[in-house]
C-alpha cells in the first residue's frame, strides 16, 4: 500500500477518535445548563437563608453553557466530517481548514492538526485529493 494513502487512513482514524474526544468534553458545561435552570425555576430560594440568586445570574449560566455546548459540538461534527473526507480523499481545502482549527485543542488536537498539515502539505497527497 501506498505510504501516503496509509497516512490519510491512520488519520481518518484518529480524526474519528479526537472528534469524539472534543465532543465529550464539549457535554461538560451541562452541569453549568442545570444550575442555570435550576436557578431560573427557583430551586435555590430558601426562606432561611436570605435572598436567592437573581435571576440573571442563571440566564448567564444557561446562556454561556449552551454557547460552549453548541460550539463544542459543531467542531466535533466538523472534525468528524474531515476523518470521513481523509478517508474517500476529497474536500482539501476543509480537511486542510478543520486541521488549522485542530490545533486549538491541546494536546491532541494539536498533535493530530500538526500532523495533518504536514501529510496535506505533501505534493503525493495533493495529487490523491485532484478529481
Amino acid at each position: 500500500m501506498d505510504q501516503n494513502a496509509e497516512q490519510l487512513r491512520l488519520l481518518s482514524i484518529f480524526h474519528y477518535i479526537v472528534g469524539a474526544i472534543i465532543a465529550l468534553f464539549s457535554l461538560f458545561p451541562v452541569i453549568h445548563l442545570a444550575v442555570g435552570i435550576a436557578m431560573v425555576a427557583g430551586a435555590f430560594e430558601n426562606p432561611d437563608q436570605g435572598q436567592p440568586p437573581p435571576t440573571w445570574f442563571g440566564w448567564f449560566f444557561i446562556l454561556f453553557a449552551l454557547a460552549f455546548i453548541v460550539i463544542g459540538l459543531a467542531v466535533a461534527s466538523c472534525v468528524l466530517i474531515a476523518g470521513r473526507n481523509l478517508s474517500r480523499r476529497s474536500g482539501y481545502t476543509f480537511c486542510f481548514v478543520v486541521a488549522c482549527i485542530e490545533c486549538l485543542f491541546m494536546p491532541f488536537g494539536t498533535i493530530l492538526g500538526v500532523f495533518t498539515i504536514v501529510v496535506l502539505n505533501r505534493q503525493g497527497v495533493r495529487e490523491l485529493f485532484a478529481p
